[in-house]
């Protein structure tokens, strides 16, 4: 699908292998997933996050609302509070992204933390081998 020279085509390719289908957004993102891959495959630095699966991590459970909700927002917002990342009321000129866009790279920085100090948790757990190389989502 990411290799698709068309969304059509990754469309199709998806629906051929059994999935409803694929994103214009995830279609769009084809370039940089690939060239993060390609990194990734000589580097173990690279992990792959989840911001959602941090978010459960971070509560326990799974959360009640959307994150583009405002009780989801606030949710994720107080969630990241009590685990030390405080986001402020004003961001300067970072205010301008989407209020969800913020909490994803805040929870993203959180699951950072947690790697570099041996903290973090993965799904699968363990991770799974995949092209000699351990994959999971980490939180």
């Amino acid at each position: 699908m990411l290799e698709a020279a068309s969304y059509q085509d990754a469309l199709r390719v998806a629906r051929n292998l059994g999935a409803a289908g694929i994103s214009k957004q995830s279609f769009g993102l084809a370039p940089k997933i690939l060239e993060v891959d390609e990194i990734a495959r000589v580097d173990d630095r690279v992990v792959e996050v989840h911001p959602e699966v941090s978010f459960r991590g971070m509560a326990g459970q799974p959360l009640k609302h959307s994150k583009k909700s405002w009780n989801g927002a606030s949710q994720r917002r107080l969630l990241l509070a009590q685990h030390d990342i405080v986001l402020p009321d004003r961001l300067g000129g970072a205010g301008v992204a989407p209020v969800d866009d913020v909490l994803d790279a805040a929870a993203a920085a959180w699951t950072a933390d947690r790697i570099s100090r041996g903290k973090a948790a993965s799904l699968p757990s363990p991770p799974e081998p995949l092209d000699g190389r351990p994959t999971a989502i980490w939180y």
